[in-house]
């Protein structure tokens, strides 16, 4: 079952329910696949894709739901934490910070990297291993860790 087909369902049953909270997040998601199909740059929705996408959407909410924070805007924030863990059920598990980090360890021994300039050739293997696992946010701090 494809991602937009999960989600025609999904809103099917959030609309039955009542469940704002769900109604926005899938609606969220909604939106972006009609943007990706309709985007003209022909490329198909994929699933590597679709993954880019929902973590995207995620990426949004997490700063948004930052700046309602600091602003002291609690009533923003719940709906952005919502929507956020509407979005988080359609993505890939994530890797856990012990599975991440030996991952990474991996990779820099692979590339045989030593200091901070390497940064950029683990980043790059990792981020194209890593995708839909982990937030780049995520690996460039444990790798700016391992490599410090």
């Amino acid at each position: 079952m494809s991602l937009e087909q999960k989600i025609m369902t999904d809103l099917k049953a959030a609309m039955k329910a009542k469940d704002q909270g769900a109604l926005r997040g899938i609606r969220a998601i909604k939106a972006a696949i009609l943007l990706a199909k309709t985007d003209g740059s022909g490329q198909e929705l994929n699933e590597e894709r679709e993954i880019k996408m929902l973590q995207k959407l995620v990426k949004q909410r997490k700063d948004s739901l930052e700046i309602f924070i600091k602003q002291g805007r609690e009533d923003l924030a719940v709906i952005e934490r919502e929507e956020i863990a509407v979005i988080e059920k359609y993505l890939p598990a994530q890797m856990s910070a012990e599975d991440l980090e030996n991952f990474l360890k991996g990779i820099i021994e692979k590339v045989g990297a030593t200091s901070m300039r390497d940064m950029g050739k683990v980043m790059g293997m990792a981020s194209s291993q890593l995708a839909g696992k982990a937030d780049g946010k995520t690996i460039s701090m444990t790798v700016k860790k391992l490599l410090g």
